[in-house]
């Protein structure tokens, strides 16, 4: 079936045909929906190919991860569920998704913006890329329309989405407070990732409101990953003055934190309460259930779909659709901070 026999059949031409697939308002709504009926009967499907060229659109949205950090190789569940939403907010809104990785050095700076030209890509969607990175400059510099998630980048048309992470720490902090902990100590992410250092302005500013003591060994990096969640317990822990209780800026790294806990022969929470953030799966089946600042990735993934949408429907980008859009969080206490919860 191709166009040419969906016009015979229809009794019209093929450029009738063609304007009543690509919705032009030359066609009567009557012989638009006769078409559109008869080819989802004899199962046309147009080439698309030439269907991109008539419209000049492609309808496809490419995305773009970090794979230095080999963040799929090592499972990172909150970035895996985060692209999961992405790709539903961007199939709801009849999109298309192309995945572009991070190339390596030896590759031209310039290799996302030459991807987008050669695909003729609508806009880009960048998940937690490193604001260093030089192949993402280069496309944030140019007019094609990028939102960011978790990423901190500026350009012409772009506009960054991300979790209130700075609210979420603080509220962390605060329901160690008010537990009765005075000696909250954090695990923090890497901290040229913008996340990881907005949930350490969070748990700093809380302390400071609260008139909590911060030593400097009180604040240990880590990488996102259990292991490095454990070796910061274990550092911790072994503090001159231990501290009772552990806001750590990942929830993989608070599960670290808990084995570092058991390895020590303490008891969360009786003898350490620990609090982390994102709520992955894997935080509801550790025991104790581990008490954990919640992001929203289906409104992550819907608003950055919808402020996509709106540069690239815009002839030129206003103050307002430059902000950044800011996605509340919640936090979820469970067993590892209050017991009997």
């Amino acid at each position: 079936m191709n166009i040419r026999e969906l016009a015979r059949r229809s009794g019209v031409s093929t450029a009738t045909v063609s304007r009543a697939l690509n919705d032009r308002a030359e066609v009567s709504e009557a012989t638009r929906a006769k078409i559109r009926r008869l080819a989802s009967e004899l199962g046309y499907a147009p080439n698309e190919p030439a269907r991109t060229l008539v419209r000049r659109r492609s309808d496809t949205i490419g995305l773009v991860w970090d794979s230095g950090q080999e963040a799929m190789g090592q499972h990172n569940p909150f970035l895996l569920g985060l692209l999961s939403a992405v790709r539903t907010a961007l199939s709801d809104a009849d999109y298309h998704l192309m995945l572009l990785t991070t190339p390596g050095a030896e590759d031209q700076d310039g290799a996302h913006l030459q991807a987008v030209q050669r695909h003729n890509l609508e806009g880009v969607i960048v998940l937690t890329t490193p604001p260093d990175d030089r192949c993402l400059r280069v496309l944030a510099d140019s007019t094609v329309p990028c939102a960011g998630i978790d990423t901190a980048f500026t350009g012409p048309r772009t506009v960054r989405v991300s979790s209130d992470n700075a609210a979420g720490a603080e509220a962390a902090v605060q329901h160690l407070y008010e537990l009765g902990h005075r000696r909250i100590a954090t695990v923090t992410g890497p901290l040229h990732l913008p996340p990881a250092a907005e949930r350490l302005a969070g748990y700093l500013r809380a302390c400071s409101r609260l008139g909590l003591s911060v030593p400097p060994e009180y604040v240990t990096e880590g990488d996102f990953f259990l292991a490095s969640g454990e070796a910061a317990g274990k550092r911790l822990l072994a503090a001159p003055d231990r501290p009772t209780a552990i806001f750590a800026a990942g929830d993989q790294m608070a599960i670290g934190a808990i084995h570092a806990a058991a390895d020590a022969g303490l008891t969360v929470p009786g003898d350490l309460a620990v609090v982390g953030f994102d709520d992955i799966d894997a935080a509801a089946l550790v025991r104790p259930a581990l008490s954990t600042v919640a992001q929203d990735q289906r409104g992550l993934g819907v608003a950055a779909v919808e402020a996509l949408r709106g540069l690239i429907d815009a002839t030129t980008v206003d103050a307002a659709q430059a902000q950044p859009r800011i996605i509340p969080t919640r936090l979820l206490i469970r067993g590892s901070s209050r017991p009997g919860v």
